[in-house]
């Protein structure tokens, strides 16, 4: 059943996480293919126009806030102490970046599937991936003393988002599982192959 546009009452959603979070319930509520962007904007109460202020694309809307979660990561990195190792560094981080409150754990389940799971969104997807692979590898290109763009650090970057990319799909698979222990284990292969 489709989830109809609000009426009058409801008070307008204008920031990029209420937005973003009501999106994915409808979204997933009646398909990704099948709700508009016009759907998005009258059941938040603003118009079309108002929405692309917030959101590039239709496709952009279910990463919500992405860029300020990955300013989050970057000033985290450069604040952890230089003793630690760059595994351990990379570990803190990840754990950081997907730590979410408990009461909003059932709704980043719901917005993960959409992500990793709409093909739509696949071509999208890749381009956050490549800004969130962006900032592991400047961090790795820095306690390496060498350019992102070098080889190690982007490899790196590629192997820490496979670390989270299989975390997220086991957690998808099994209600019961825990993000957090899947991502620690997952890092915990990842710092045993990096000798720096």
């Amino acid at each position: 059943m489709r989830r109809p546009a609000t009426g009058s009452g409801r008070p307008q959603a204008t920031d990029r996480a209420t937005l973003s979070t009501l999106a994915v319930d409808i979204f997933t509520e009646n398909g990704f293919e099948s709700t508009s962007v016009d759907d998005i904007a009258a059941a938040a109460g603003i118009a079309r126009r108002t929405l692309f202020r917030y959101f590039p694309s239709k496709n952009a809307i279910p990463w919500g806030d992405f860029d300020y979660h990955l300013d989050q990561m970057r000033q985290r990195l450069a604040r952890l102490p230089a003793d630690l190792s760059l595994g351990e560094t990379l570990r803190r981080a990840l754990l950081a970046f997907n730590e979410v409150p408990d009461d909003e754990v059932e709704h980043h389940r719901r917005r993960m599937a959409l992500v990793l799971g709409t093909p739509a969104l696949q071509a999208h997807s890749m381009l956050m991936y490549a800004e969130w692979r962006q900032v592991i590898a400047e961090h790795a290109g820095e306690r390496l003393g060498v350019p992102a763009s070098a080889q190690v650090p982007q490899t790196i970057a590629w192997l820490l988002l496979g670390t989270a990319l299989s975390a997220y799909q086991q957690w998808l698979d099994d209600p019961a599982a825990d993000l957090l222990e899947l991502l620690d284990a997952g890092c915990a292969i990842l710092i045993d192959s990096l000798s720096v």
